[in-house]
């Protein structure tokens, strides 16, 4: 695999605070797959969801494959994500107990060629939270500058 595909959800690390990272597989159909090695999706508005003891991801977008026959997938459809059971059942009991949600935060493609997801347990920011997050951002970005110069 010669090029690298990277879809991250940039909104993440400003709307939430990440607590736990894990790495799982997506399940997918062909012109899905296909679709992400052309870098054609976006987990931006996604989120995960527990149905009946399994993990779906909801929200992500993977555009239509441009060359897939009538048989393309739909763009928004739930997609499992394949974690074993020990993990699910881990992230299960700390989203119910304490009330945290469950984002993704980068898509790839490993060595393999495999898609894979990196989702993270978060717990929402408040208002002043976001507001100390963009002040620490600016003073780094004026370091940034001075040392530039």
């Amino acid at each position: 695999m010669g090029n690298t595909i990277n879809i991250k959800n940039k909104k993440a690390h400003f709307e939430y605070f990440l607590i736990d990272e894990y790495s799982a597989g997506l399940q997918l159909t062909g012109t899905e797959i296909k679709s992400i090695r052309a870098a054609k999706a976006s987990i931006a508005e996604a989120y995960c969801v527990f149905v009946d003891n399994e993990l779906f991801i909801r929200n992500m977008h993977i555009s239509e494959y441009s060359h897939g026959s009538d048989n393309n997938h739909e763009p928004k459809r739930d997609r499992k994500i394949l974690l074993t059971k020990k993990e699910l059942k881990k992230i299960a009991t700390k989203t119910i107990e304490k009330g945290l949600t469950i984002i993704p935060t980068l898509l790839y493609i490993n060595e393999k060629g495999l898609a894979k997801i990196d989702i993270s347990i978060a717990k929402g920011k408040k208002y002043y939270d976001k507001r100390e997050s963009i002040k620490l951002k600016d003073i780094k970005r004026d370091v940034d500058r001075k040392e530039n110069y």
